[in-house]
């Protein structure tokens, strides 16, 4: 893959991030040749293959006629499907994983029976619940890339914001993802589970949520902080601790540590005690 004209794609692992690159790609151009998944006959192998105009074919077959595709399986499953696509493979022909956590060296028993195929990765940081949803987030989105410069036009054809992360930072990488995504919806659900003793309706706190990340995107993360423990008010604290339930009070000590840090007060010795355990209220 050599310049920017859409080409032939297939995907193997036809789950959410690669639907929902594969429809991208075909809105601007891009014709998907196969699609494989646990097998041809599989349901779910076949609905997305309808949904992309293309055939559903075993996973050793897939490569035979794209200029790229997209390996989109788990991430324990990326190297044995690679290295099972080799002997489909066109010369010249880019293998490219969505994986957020894997390097290229998954990518190292392809490249040992066709050293003559470039490999990348593009991982979106973007949540992508399904494909339609997904492919209608990307343009925007930023994404983690690896691999030679047509990974980037691949990018850059989407509307997304490349950057490159190093081998050596990947997995680092990929837990402030997961502490971005993952855990945020885990606070929610604490959110949800306290707005439920209080008898206040959990819909009540989004909007508070919305703001509160439109003020980090202004001003950052230290400037968006407000309340009790940014004032250093340890009676609200120690009042919250008192009425919290048993099981909530371990999430909620080490998010407000983490506002003590942030909010430069590690020396308020009555929140520190409060925090770690030392005062019960």
């Amino acid at each position: 893959m050599d310049d920017n004209s859409p080409g032939r794609l297939a995907i193997v692992g036809p789950g959410r991030a690669g639907t929902a690159l594969s429809l991208a790609l075909v809105a601007r151009g891009w014709t998907v040749t196969a699609v494989a998944g646990r097998s041809p006959e599989a349901e779910s192998t076949r609905r997305v293959a309808v949904a992309l105009d293309a055939r559903p074919v075993p996973a050793s077959d897939a490569g035979r006629d794209a200029d790229l595709v997209i390996v989109a399986t788990p991430d324990t499953a990326i190297a044995g499907a690679a290295a099972g696509l080799a002997p489909s493979l066109r010369e010249g022909a880019l293998v490219l994983h969505l994986s957020g956590a894997r390097t290229l060296h998954e990518f190292d028993d392809l490249l040992l029976a066709r050293p003559e195929v470039a490999v990348g990765s593009l991982h979106p940081l973007q949540s992508l619940p399904s494909g339609e949803v997904g492919r209608a987030r990307l343009p925007g989105s930023w994404c983690a890339i690896d691999g030679p410069d047509s990974v980037e036009r691949i990018a850059l054809t989407l509307g997304m914001r490349p950057f490159r992360v190093d081998a050596a930072d990947r997995m680092r990488y990929h837990a402030t993802a997961c502490v971005a995504s993952n855990h945020l919806v885990a606070l929610l659900g604490q959110v949800e589970r306290l707005a439920a003793d209080a008898g206040v309706p959990f819909e009540a706190f989004l909007p508070l949520v919305r703001a509160t990340l439109d003020n980090v995107d202004d001003l950052g993360t230290a400037g968006a902080l407000t309340g009790p423990v940014a004032r250093g008010d340890a009676a609200t604290v120690a009042a919250h601790l008192d009425v919290l339930p048993a099981e909530e009070r371990a999430a909620y000590r080490a998010l407000a540590e983490a506002a003590l840090r942030l909010a430069g007060r590690e020396d308020h010795a009555e929140l520190q005690s409060l925090l770690s355990g030392e005062v019960v209220g």
